[in-house]
């Protein structure tokens, strides 16, 4: 695992499946904390992190695209897309970036 922290798409890997379970954390237990028992402070803690972890995503992303030479309208928009629709990181992770 350590090994696969060295290059652009292990930690791209790395952050699809951190901010996927962020969001899990974030829609199933923070808000429903939130909304049910009017505790905002879970959302407080979570939603930040989930944000910082969408921008490190995207900003990944980006510079594997570059590395690794993707054209945008093929590759790159597909990964990106992924961060925005709900669980697509766990999509993109099987059916593209595996595949390096």
């Amino acid at each position: 695992m350590l090994k696969q922290l060295n290059t652009n798409i292990g930690r791209l890997r790395l952050l699809a499946l951190l901010e996927g379970l962020s969001l899990i954390a974030l829609v199933f237990i923070a808000m429903p904390v939130k909304y049910i028992f009017n505790d905002p402070s879970w959302v407080k803690a979570i939603g930040p992190v989930h944000g910082v972890l969408f921008l490190l995503f995207v900003v990944n992303t980006i510079s594997a695209g570059i590395e690794l030479r993707w054209k945008f309208s093929e590759t790159t928009w597909k990964v990106l897309l992924a961060c925005i629709i709900p669980f697509g990181t766990f999509y993109v992770d099987k059916k593209i970036l595996s595949r390096y």
